[in-house]
């Protein structure tokens, strides 16, 4: 039990302290990358990220919802080789709910407020993966 509460904690500190993640879509047949801003749930089931409906990866998602993400807490020095902690989560994505909108949004904007304007247009989908 000690274990895996010290793997929730590292996992905690690594989305709290990071506010960028790759996320990874499949579209026509090749996989296809992204850097996106993040934020995750204080319980770690749910990653979130926005994007405009007009992108490659929000067209992907809506032909194949299955994703992965990484974040990693790496520094570019040599010292990651032993240090850096990485995650890979995998899921599914689909755009928040209305009903859950404000309130993700809200867990979303806490960590990135200068993206406020962005997440607010009518055209930005706030995505979750489960």
């Amino acid at each position: 039990m000690k274990e895996k509460n010290r793997i929730k904690e590292i996992l905690q500190e690594l989305f709290s302290s990071q506010k960028l993640g790759v996320l990874a879509t499949q579209g026509e047949g090749n996989p296809y990358g992204n850097l996106v801003a993040i934020a995750a749930t204080d319980d770690l089931t749910r990653i979130l990220f926005a994007t405009m409906r007009s992108t490659r990866k929000f067209h992907n998602i809506l032909v194949n919802k299955r994703v992965a993400m990484v974040i990693d807490n790496r520094s570019n020095r040599a010292s990651d080789f032993r240090k850096a902690v990485a995650v890979t989560a995998t899921g599914v994505a689909e755009e928040v709910s209305s009903s859950e909108r404000d309130a993700l949004q809200k867990v979303y904007l806490a960590k990135h407020p200068s993206l406020k304007e962005f997440v607010t247009a009518p055209t930005c989908a706030l995505m979750q993966i489960d």
